[in-house]
């Protein structure tokens, strides 16, 4: 684990030179140098705290050679001594950013957490400075690219417009204030993040009689400890289940409680702290508020767009969302006669419930389809043969833990790129599920590589590799691999700025709901989901009665995402001078959704959305509407027809952010 690689370095023309190659089964050969690129082979994702703050000051160093290499041009300004360099230099602090945001979410050693912590810090700050950064702005805007071919004059135009929403153009004074503001931003969303990544809360049960109603499976694995106690933890493989069929309420209700506290109460000053020093520096950049800064360059526009899309969506989903909710309300009656409302900690036990009996489908009778071996590698397979694509794994590097598997791209006998999964819980790790850049892709230049942190049943915990999974885990590695092809086909573009997946942040989620819809289709399901012990695939009349069954609660779930989406914008529209955020909390639960606000909980010191999509979260049901719009087309041809999926991974995936996203789906 502690063994590392060495770092291959030659100097060609006073830059790095990095190779270029995937591994190849059996023997190595040697694989063409290109300049500005780590070689995928030689790059450790393990690193020492040491190691890693060396390596991030090197990328440093040669970010700031980059950057005084443009600003001394002395003659007239061209691609090759402007943007050139722009682009190489922005790939060094690229690859330091990301690789601090990832080991600081995945590391288990608490020590190379804070010094990553540290690298993003530092790439990020050095990233502000430069988008501040006059004589780099001026050498920019005397940039001719009239001639350019139209990815470049889309990149370079992009790039003008992040100098001015930095705020190149404002008085030194100010320009420093920013700069201070946005290194204080970062430093607090780490702080936030961190606090939840580090909050696992468990209940101790007393009897197995108190997992009445799990599946024999998660009950096996979850046998009384030394003191004679079973553990329930807040993690997504525990908590999921039990909340879903756990039949004792007293405890399915202390689980939410301790699940909706997470990061509280540490997390609710850094909150305030957060939202307080964005709604500064949008107003130092001439914004009347945070939302209305981060809305200007998405395809909304605006924070009153972002507002009336909410309220739009909400409308259209409350008659039905209250329809579901009546149905919940007359089956917990027959638990519990005179009931009048139906809990939010509740809502999954009783959905599950009518799922069962109303539309005679108990989604534990898909479980024993879901072994999770068998999805991981049916995903595989199944996006392989859409997309003309092929998985090698790759062994013998020097990852950040045993569980990371490392996997070349190929397309035909072309390496394209690679991904990495880190699927399992453990102490220490990001909590959720999400995909991490860690190398963006450039054509000729560098390959792109991703990392997908999940937190899936582990089969090693089970004795006979069991890991069963709910079918809402099989649409979360769905919509997760969703982002990594995104970032793998996406990264082949020229310049930075447009390879990789840097569309407009509410088209980001599109591609990644696109494939969930795989998961819900007789013709792709069968391909993989094959009962454990029989072997038989998931028989067609279950996914149809899965599929009707999942429809009921549709109106319920758009409506509480409506409310986490008003959370995330009316928390960054407005002056925060007297913002109580459990106060307004209450207030928009009220509004938006049909559960009521549960006494004692803060569940906004948990929702890590409002760090890292701060007011956007409206995206998830912006971006869907488009997914749904991309599907139909596989509706007409077939879902498992590789023609079409290929013409969308070369019309919409591969494109990356070379052109708007209005155009990518027009």
């Amino acid at each position: 684990m502690n063994t590392k690689q060495t770092l291959m370095r030659t100097v060609t023309a006073g830059m790095i030179v990095m190779a270029a190659g995937c591994a190849t089964p059996g023997a190595r050969r040697p694989q063409p140098e290109a300049p500005g690129l780590w070689s995928l082979d030689a790059t450790p994702l393990d690193r020492t705290p040491e190691e890693l703050t060396v390596q991030t000051t090197e990328h440093l160093a040669w970010a700031k050679a980059l950057r005084d290499r443009i600003v001394e041009v002395t003659g007239p300004r061209t691609i090759e001594n402007t943007l050139v360099p722009y682009n190489r230099m922005m790939m060094h602090l690229d690859a330091s950013r990301n690789e601090g945001e990832l080991l600081a979410a995945v590391h288990p050693d608490p020590a190379v957490r804070e010094a990553a912590e540290e690298t993003q810090r530092r790439a990020t700050k050095m990233i502000t400075e430069l988008k501040l950064d006059r004589e780099l702005y001026e050498a920019f805007a005397a940039l001719d690219v009239s001639h350019a071919d139209a990815e470049t004059r889309f990149v370079v135009e992009k790039i003008l417009r992040e100098f001015r929403r930095a705020g190149v153009d404002k008085p030194e004074e100010v320009r420093k204030r920013i700069a201070r503001l946005n290194d204080e931003i970062l430093k607090t969303g780490q702080t936030f993040a961190r606090n939840i990544r580090d909050d696992i809360r468990e209940i101790v049960l007393d009897s197995p009689a108190d997992l009445a109603g799990l599946p024999a499976d998660w009950i096996e694995k979850h046998k009384p400890g030394k003191d004679g106690k079973i553990h329930v933890t807040t993690q997504y493989p525990d908590y999921i289940p039990f909340m879903t069929y756990a039949k004792n309420a007293d405890a399915r209700r202390e689980l939410y409680l301790k699940f909706r506290n997470r990061g509280y109460p540490q997390n609710l000053e850094v909150l305030d702290t957060l939202i307080a020093k964005r709604y500064e520096l949008a107003r130092l950049l001439g914004y009347d508020n945070w939302a209305d800064y981060v809305t200007e360059d998405k395809m909304i526009e605006s924070g009153e767009n972002a507002r009336k899309f909410i309220d739009r969506i909400a409308k259209l989903a409350r008659g039905p969302a209250q329809r579901d909710y009546a149905v919940l309300l007359e089956r917990k009656r027959k638990d519990v006669p005179g009931a009048t409302s139906v809990a939010d900690w509740e809502k999954d036990y009783y959905a599950n419930l009518v799922r069962t009996e109303k539309f005679a489908f108990d989604p534990q009778s898909v479980r024993p389809y879901f072994n999770f071996v068998d999805v991981r590698d049916g995903l595989f397979k199944l996006t392989q043969e859409l997309f003309g694509v092929t998985y090698r794994q790759v062994h013998g590097l020097n990852l950040w833990h045993p569980d990371v598997t490392a996997w070349d791209v190929y397309d035909k006998d072309r390496c394209i790129g690679r991904f990495y999964l880190d699927l399992h819980p453990r102490p220490g790790k990001y909590s959720h599920a999400a995909q991490f850049d860690y190398r963006t892709g450039i054509r000729g230049v560098r390959l792109p590589q991703a990392v997908l942190v999940c937190n899936f049943p582990d089969p090693r915990k089970s004795p006979e590799g069991l890991a069963l999974m709910e079918h809402d885990e099989v649409v979360t590695f769905f919509h997760e691999f969703g982002h990594l092809l995104h970032a793998i086909f996406s990264g082949h573009n020229r310049w930075i700025g447009s390879s990789g997946i840097s569309t407009e942040w509410d088209f980001v989620e599109a591609p990644s709901q696109m494939l969930e819809h795989w998961c819900y289709n007789a013709d792709a399901l069968r391909t993989f989901a094959r009962h454990y012990q029989t072997g038989e695939p998931i028989p067609v009349d279950l996914v149809e009665k899965l599929r009707k069954a999942s429809d009921f609660g549709k109106a319920l779930h758009v409506a509480h995402q409506m409310f986490y989406a008003a959370v995330s914008l009316n928390y960054y529209n407005r002056d925060p001078k007297d913002l109580d955020t459990t106060g307004l909390m209450v207030e928009l639960q009220k509004r938006y959704s049909p559960f009521d606000y549960v006494e004692g909980t803060h569940f906004q010191c948990s929702f890590g959305h409002l760090d890292q999509y701060s007011a956007i979260y409206y995206t998830y049901m912006w971006s869907l509407v488009i997914a749904k719009d991309l599907f139909s087309r596989f509706e007409k041809e077939g879902v498992l027809n590789p023609r079409t999926a290929r013409d969308y991974r070369r019309a919409v995936l591969e494109p990356g952010g070379s052109k708007k996203a209005a155009d990518l789906v027009a």
